[in-house]
This record gives C-alpha cells, structure tokens and sequence, in this order.
C-alpha cells in the first residue's frame, strides 16, 4: 500500500527503535492488520506509525470496495437482465462475469481518482470548492488524516491475491 518501503530495518529492529507506547501501538496495529486479513500486517502497521498514513482505514475501504463493487460472480451476473440474455445467447458466463468486474473496476477505479484529485480538473474557477476522503474516529470524529491516493492501491486489496490480473484475462 501506498508508503510502504522496502529499505527498513527488519520488524523485531524497528520494534527496538521504538519508545514503549509507539511499540504497544505499532504491535496492536500489526495484530489488527493480520486478523483482518492484511497480506502484510507489519509493513502496514509501520507505514501508519513511522508516516502517519491511515492505512488501516485505507486497508478498509478499499477491501469493502472489492467486496461490495467488484465481486460479480455468475449467480449475481444472471440477476442482470442484459447479462442474463448474453448468457442465454451463447456468451460464456465466466467471460460475462470478467467484464462485469472489469467495468465495475473501472467505475470504482474513476470514483477514487476523482476523489484524489480533490477539484473539477475542467473547473478554472478558483471559488468553486473541493473535496476529500478523511478517516474518522469509531465515534465519528475526524482524525484530519486524509486517505489520499486510493486509486494506486486498489489492486493491491484484491481477493484473488492475483492484483487484479483476472480482470483483464
């Protein structure tokens, strides 16, 4: 994910570096990471405590987006009408659903760049406002860390573990 290095100390020497309370949340954050599920909990729990990057509310919604925007599978393809007819046409379910994911790809792809970009890239107006994804608290509140950038770490939170390849098969 974005802000991870491959030129730190190992885990146990980072650990070390630490002063205790840092330590106690760089382990909590590791075991948060590994218990959901996180391909690599220690990078991700060093990058939120050495850059400040949110990357456990970064690893969330972008696993919430494959789970809810781009996990087509055939069962749910044939409840799409013009899909459904393709099928019954002779297309190829599997082909049918790849397409599925890729276009919902692309649409959740397009919606986190805009997101990132933060203005109307046609606006010249200066007046017009802007926007941004921000982390919050559990109760709500803002932490003032914004998730920026999500588009370039999508693929890294595929399933599959394949980064998106089947999408494109």
């Amino acid at each position: 994910m974005l802000g991870r290095m491959s030129t730190w100390p190992t885990w146990d020497e980072w650990l070390l570096t630490l002063d205790p309370e840092r330590r106690a949340a760089a382990l909590a954050l590791r075991d948060r990471f590994a218990a959901l599920g996180d391909a690599e909990p220690e990078a991700a729990a060093r990058s939120e405590v050495m850059e400040d990057v949110p990357q456990l509310a970064r690893y969330l919604v972008l696993r919430r987006l494959w789970a809810n925007g781009m996990s087509w599978t055939p069962e749910k393809v044939s409840q799409v009408p013009a899909a459904r007819r393709l099928v019954e046409g002779g297309a190829d379910p599997a082909d049918v659903t790849r397409a599925m994911n890729a276009a919902a790809y692309d649409a959740v792809f397009a919606a986190l760049y805009a997101i990132s970009y933060g203005a109307d890239p046609e606006e010249e107006d200066a007046a017009l406002p802007g926007w941004c994804l921000l982390e919050t608290t559990p109760e709500g509140e803002l932490t003032g860390r914004p998730l920026g950038a999500l588009h370039e770490d999508i693929l890294t939170l595929d399933p599959s573990g394949r980064d998106g390849a089947d999408l494109w098969a």
